[in-house]
Parts: C-alpha cells; sequence; structure tokens
C-alpha cells in the first residue's frame, strides 16, 4: 500500500487565541493511502500541547509498514494526531473499495444531524460580548477562557447570548482555586459543561452546585497527565 503526506496552509478568518497563545493559520497533513485500485484520505493537525509537530507526526505516518489494518494501529502508532489520520484514511478507503458508506462496513445507523459547539476566542469582555452577541442564535457556544480574571467574560457572554447554552474551556489555564472562586457562576449564569478547565479530568457532567472552595480545591488532580482531549 502506497502512504503520502502532504502539507496545507489554512489562513484562519481572525486570530483564535486561548489561555496558551494565539494563532492565525491552520496547519493541516492530509494523508493518502492508495492499494492500485482505491484511494482514502484522512486529515489531522499536529498539536504542540502534545509534542506533536508536522514533521514529527508525518515520520510516524510514513514509518508504517508496507500492510497493515486497523487492527494493527494500536500497535504500529500511539494515540495522536498520525493514527487519527491513517484510522481515517483506512477507513475512507475500505468505503470506496466496497461502495458502501462507513457507517454500513459497521452496522450503524445512518449519520443525523448533531448541535455542535461554536467557539468564541479568548479575548476582553468587550470583545467577547460582541461575539457572543453575533452568534447569539448558535443553540450552543463554546467559550475560551484561562486567567483568574474571567469572571466579567463570563458576565460578558452571558449578556450577549442569553439564549444559548455555554461550555467553557480554559485549557488547563485555571488552578483548582480559580475553579473553586467561579464556580457558584459557573451554576449561576447557566454553564452547561466544563472542558479542559483545570488539571482535573474532562468532565461530562453539569457543573456542581454551589460547591464549597474548600470542596472543589480538595477533589482537585494531582497532575495534569489525568486531562485528556477534546
Amino acid at each position: 500500500m502506497r502512504i503520502d503526506v502532504t502539507r496545507d496552509t489554512f489562513r484562519l478568518a481572525q486570530v483564535f487565541t486561548i489561555s496558551r497563545g494565539s494563532r492565525t493559520e491552520a496547519q493541516v497533513l492530509t494523508v493518502t493511502l492508495s492499494n492500485g485500485v482505491a484511494t482514502g484520505r484522512g486529515e489531522c493537525v499536529p498539536y504542540a500541547r502534545y509534542d506533536e509537530t508536522l514533521q514529527s507526526v508525518t515520520d510516524q505516518i510514513l514509518s508504517l509498514p508496507d500492510g497493515f489494518d486497523h487492527a494493527d494501529l494500536p500497535d504500529l502508532l500511539t494515540a495522536g494526531a498520525a493514527r487519527n489520520a491513517v484510522d481515517c484514511a483506512l477507513w475512507d478507503l475500505a468505503a470506496k473499495r466496497a461502495g458502501k458508506r462507513v457507517w454500513d462496513l459497521l452496522n450503524l445507523p445512518a449519520p443525523r444531524a448533531e448541535i455542535t459547539a461554536y467557539t468564541l476566542s479568548l479575548g476582553s469582555p468587550d470583545d467577547m460580548r460582541v461575539q457572543a452577541a453575533k452568534n447569539a442564535h448558535r443553540p450552543l457556544l463554546k467559550i475560551k477562557l484561562g486567567t483568574p480574571d474571567d469572571m466579567p467574560r463570563l458576565e460578558a457572554v452571558r449578556a450577549g447570548a442569553p439564549a444559548s447554552r455555554i461550555i467553557v474551556d480554559a485549557n488547563e489555564g485555571w488552578t483548582a482555586e480559580v475553579y473553586a472562586d467561579l464556580a457558584p457562576h459557573l451554576v449561576r449564569l447557566g454553564v452547561f459543561r466544563r472542558v479542559r478547565t483545570t488539571c482535573w479530568p474532562k468532565s461530562t457532567a453539569p457543573c456542581p452546585s454551589a460547591p464549597t472552595k474548600a470542596a472543589m480545591t480538595a477533589r482537585a488532580c494531582q497532575s495534569s497527565r489525568a486531562n485528556t482531549m477534546w
């Protein structure tokens, strides 16, 4: 099987800022798998937070042997951008060879439309209120936070989009103490979910009701390794 990796750079419509920095473009790797009959493609974005670069991920992909399948991937590649792209390319290739949709190959129902979160970049409270107001028609907003001074941002977004459900993502920028101080206000403002807030594992539950600072701090995890990507 032939493996090719290409690089593409896409300019973002606006500067995208999180607690760890800003970017103006997305650098994407596309994997192409060809068996002489069909071609499958998959994409990934190497993430510096997880010690990935365009070159390191490319090297991982090109190190694969000539013959492999989905069952081999966990032994050939660690979890990350490279394995994600190759996995997608394998499914694309399998679907084209079979002349079927991927969900048919997996005996799953056809996908339905889902509500996805629209992300608001970290900025000043005034800027984030404007962003929220422009997107207040969206049912679900994810707001980037990550500083000890995030309370005005939370208030501004809620004021700008009073009817939207809100997810907050601090990208590990909060300490347990900052989170403990903010938690009651997250409940008050109707925050639906927290993502990568502190060193805690990802949460899939609504924010707890009015937790005490002591209780919140006591539950903080000891290592950022517990945190996982969404």
